[in-house]
């Protein structure tokens, strides 16, 4: 199976549990591991411009890598899956 066909696969089950579990409009919290660059978050940050998003950022033990979390109110599924593809586009971001 391709990349294209297992990220879309991803979002399709994450788009049927998330409507089947949550009542929207909601909190949902995003968790992304980055490159500790000070860029990466600043681009990840952006993403998140205007949401009134709760954003916290950890460095990693050796202080290679940064976890970020996003506490932000969402509309709706779609909302939360269009995010993940906008963060998808940093380079070197692992979403949780």
């Amino acid at each position: 199976m391709e990349q294209n066909e297992k990220t879309t696969e991803f979002y399709e089950r994450l788009k049927k549990q998330l409507e089947e579990d949550t009542t929207w409009p909601a909190p949902y919290l995003f968790k992304f591991i980055v490159p500790a660059q000070l860029e990466k978050i600043a681009e990840i940050e952006k993403i998140f411009d205007g949401t009134n998003a709760y954003i916290t950022t950890r460095d990693s033990s050796k202080g290679t890598y940064s976890s970020v979390s996003i506490k932000v109110t969402m509309d709706s599924p779609d909302e939360v899956i269009k995010k993940y593809l906008e963060v998808s586009t940093v380079e070197g971001v692992i979403s949780l």
